[in-house]
């Protein structure tokens, strides 16, 4: 009796302390293929770096349909999954439409005031169909300061797509993260725009400014004013330029890559734009590159040329023509605007929207003095082709039905990121009183930098917005007024940023893939009697056999 009772208070007490461990250890093994429960190292230095809880009031409670069911659920996992790395993370999941109508509407304008607009979400039922007002937003609360964080992403056109539904689960966490580490900052980065070559001009980069504005410091840098350029500028922009380099200038964004500058490279190869074509009957383009900008020989030692072609691809966007006597426009597709195919297995380019490229070029990768690391983010579709200068560019091409057989080109390269170590253009090339000048400046010459990146991208205009100089008035970046379509040039954008900036490597996390494994339809309504049959009848054959082979079994035991 009394070892009995000692072994049931020994089982108590192994229950007692294993209840306790699990209450304090949280620990899971991830079985998935893709991982998708494994939080980044990153995004776990960086909540393990926390000092001051960070509350996340998440506006997804309320009746939504499955794929929303989904997409709240994923929430409140990665969440959970950020809370057993660092307990200073809090979190509530609010519903926005709870409360009278005096209270739903003050909340909607205070919402609205702070940058978060409603989506329009359509709900079928068997017997109606209803449009209800949603928020698919998380507000995170860090000192003092806030940010609100789209989970969803893409506008909602009814219910959204199972893709982009994935898409926004496989982005939860590097949303959610980059919000934190937004918050952390004491210190805005530095972002500057050259001038003094014909760059896009402040009103035509004003949508991309007001928008890093929040966090980053944005200015124009004049390379002729300065003695060099300063080091705590994290990124360094050239924005289209139409005038040449000197070589003094280059000078200095070459030591500025040296001491581990970053620099947008956005250039245009030929000066042609949609207004040139409706100015004549034909347009000869002029180049820009080859000696004109004087960038071709720094861009070729860093590992990238941009070459003087216009890419043409079945896959592009519209603009209005004529095509009638009516006088009536329509939409036709215009191959020299591009829809770019990202790079899927890129941080930037993960899960990115379609960009939009007007009279891109190519851009080529070479061999380089140091080792370059090459990855290229965009590229054409399949179905492309090119066109060398020089060349004539008219509307005739519109006349006629495209041959696809022409568009066989592949897929060609339109934005290249390059990371390492970068060899100086200027080894060996410096003369001794230009390294006595910068000796005497107070700057150290060097040959080879410290680990850094840059972009560089074969089309200005993919940062330039919509800008009307006497009014003052511009409009939003990648938007297609005549498609009426936001295209993602912004995202491309904002998501290089990052990247070059990010030393923590939270943009990692962008790389995530939560793969969709969609059921067969048509393949489940086909084979639905074999699987009833399989799933219902195998069990209870089973258990008749079982049944009749332990009673047979029991019969000749017992009867021996």
């Amino acid at each position: 009796m009394t070892k009995s009772l000692l072994n049931l208070l020994l089982v108590i007490g192994i229950a007692i302390c294993l209840n306790v461990l699990s209450c304090n250890v949280s620990s899971y093994f991830d079985l998935t293929e893709e991982k998708r429960f494994t939080i980044t190292q990153p995004t776990e230095r960086l909540l393990e770096s926390l000092d001051e809880v960070v509350y996340v009031q998440v506006l997804l409670d309320g009746e939504f349909p499955a794929g929303f069911k989904r997409l709240q659920k994923a929430t409140n996992d990665i969440l959970n999954d950020f809370r057993s790395v660092s307990g200073y993370i809090e979190y509530e999941f609010e519903d926005p439409a709870r409360g009278t109508t005096e209270e739903i509407n003050a909340r909607r304008m205070q919402l609205k005031k702070e940058g978060i607009r409603a989506k329009n979400l359509l709900i079928e039922g068997n017997d109606e169909r209803k449009q209800v007002l949603i928020y698919p937003y998380a507000i995170v609360h860090y000192k003092g300061r806030s940010l609100p964080v789209d989970i969803l992403g893409d506008d909602v056109r009814g219910v959204p797509s199972e893709v982009a539904l994935n898409n926004s689960i496989g982005l939860l966490e590097y949303k959610l993260a980059n919000a934190i580490q937004k918050l952390q900052i004491t210190r805005k980065p530095a972002i500057a725009f050259t001038k003094g070559q014909q760059e896009l001009s402040a009103i035509e980069v004003r949508d991309i400014s007001e928008t890093l504005l929040p966090y980053y410091d944005i200015g124009f840098l004049d390379l002729d004013s300065v003695v060099h350029v300063h080091p705590d500028i994290e990124v360094l922009i050239v924005a289209k330029p139409k005038a040449p380099f000197s070589e003094k200038d280059k000078f200095k964004i070459d030591q500025y890559v040296m001491n581990g500058g970053k620099v947008m490279w956005l250039i245009d190869a030929l000066n042609v734009h949609l207004d040139s074509l409706r100015a004549a009957n034909q347009y000869v383009p002029i180049p820009y590159t080859e000696d004109i900008l004087n960038l071709e020989d720094i861009l070729f030692n860093y590992g990238a040329r941009i070459n003087t072609n216009l890419a043409l691809d079945l896959k592009n966007s519209r603009i209005p023509q004529v095509v009638d006597e009516r006088g009536t426009p329509v939409l036709v597709p215009w191959f020299y605007h591009l829809i770019a195919t990202p790079n899927q297995d890129h941080p930037i380019t993960k899960s990115l929207g379609l960009v939009n490229l007007l009279f891109a070029n190519t851009v080529d990768s070479l061999r380089t003095k140091t080792s370059i690391k090459k990855t290229f983010l965009m590229e054409t579709s399949p179905n492309s082709r090119l066109q060398y200068f020089p060349m004539r560019l008219n509307f005739e091409i519109l006349k006629y039905k495209p041959d696809p057989k022409q568009f066989n080109k592949g897929k060609l390269p339109l934005a290249l990121l390059l990371e390492g170590e970068f060899s100086a253009h200027y080894k060996n090339r410096a003369t001794p009183n230009v390294l006595e000048a910068w000796k005497q400046v107070g700057q150290e010459f060097k040959t080879i930098s410290t680990p850094t990146k840059m972009l560089v991208v074969a089309d200005g205009d993919i940062i330039r917005n919509p800008a009307d100089p006497a009014t003052n008035n511009f409009g939003p970046l990648g938007y297609n007024r005549y498609e009426k379509f936001q295209f993602a040039n912004k995202d491309f954008l904002i998501n290089a940023i990052e990247y070059l900036i990010d030393d923590e490597g939270v943009i990692a996390a962008r790389s995530k893939e939560v793969k969709l494994r969609l059921l067969d339809h048509v393949k489940a309504e086909q084979e639905k009697t074999k699987w009833q049959l399989i799933n219902i009848g195998f069990p209870i054959i089973f258990l008749l056999l079982f049944a009749w082979g332990y009673n047979f079994l029991r019969k000749r035991r017992y009867t021996n």
